[in-house]
């Protein structure tokens, strides 16, 4: 939704992107002081610094990030959390929803930009979806986490859902390592990044809400590998309902 004439948007996203840079250069200066922690302590430390990031930038390019909890939310559990893919303003928000130990499952494109790049290295676990040896390396890291209590972040969808509808088709590997791990699904939306900037231009940025909502968990006791499938379906269905229900942006 664009609420701001597009000289003056051109404007705001030029500044937008300015602050984000210089945010982006002080966080890339305090990473190696954080590596030396380890990879569990630095990593977490990580996100920490990050969050900080997040919620300076959004008070300066005028974002309101908001929670909304569906049901209750106990951050000392462990859950794979899934979210629906429609914006780059997605990773801000998972940056800006999560207060837990946690590690995201990233695409392995987003390497390539400068200082980012390297930040982005640093936060997430990689993943080549092109690639299937690379594909089941990122599978055995998502594992290792939760097995040292992290939490793990996946969008199913894999990439941008750039249709009308809903939600794109997703992906196996959320579900298949909740069910192997026995971790409950907790299934996230994200409402109103597509509103702040489409995936189809970042000259479309614009302030105003971001809010963020936690779903009922699902468990998965008594689920086997038989029943990726029937996981896998039960959760899009309850995503597709609440975001026609929320009234999301891209729904035509």
């Amino acid at each position: 939704m664009k609420i701001l004439p597009r000289a003056l948007q051109i404007i705001y996203c030029l500044y937008a992107l300015l602050t984000f840079i210089v945010l982006m250069l002080i966080v890339f200066v305090l990473i190696p002081f954080l590596l030396p922690f380890g990879k569990i302590k630095g990593g977490n430390l990580v996100y920490k610094v990050c969050r900080v990031w997040g919620a300076t930038w959004y008070l300066l390019i005028g974002i309101r990030h908001k929670e909304i909890y569906e049901s209750p939310h106990d951050r000392t559990k462990q859950y794979i959390f899934v979210a629906n893919h429609s914006s780059y303003m997605d990773v801000p928000s998972v940056i800006m929803c999560m207060h837990q130990p946690l590690r995201v499952l990233g695409k392995y494109e987003m390497v390539k930009y400068p200082i980012f790049g390297l930040i982005y290295r640093a936060a997430v676990i990689l993943v080549d979806r092109s690639d299937a040896d690379h594909r089941a390396q990122s599978l055995r890291a998502l594992k290792a986490a939760i097995s040292r209590g992290i939490s793990i972040f996946i969008f199913p969808e894999g990439t941008f859902n750039s249709t009308q509808g809903p939600l794109k088709e997703f992906f196996d590997g959320a579900f298949r390592i909740a069910i192997e791990t026995q971790t409950p699904i907790r299934p996230v939306l994200f409402l109103d990044s597509y509103s702040r900037m489409p995936s189809t231009s970042l000259l479309s940025l614009n302030p105003g809400r971001s809010r963020s909502v936690f779903l009922d968990p699902v468990q998965v006791n008594g689920y086997t590998l038989k029943d990726v499938t029937k996981l896998k379906q039960q959760v899009a269905k309850v995503m597709e309902q609440k975001l026609r229900e929320y009234k999301v942006g891209w729904l035509k």
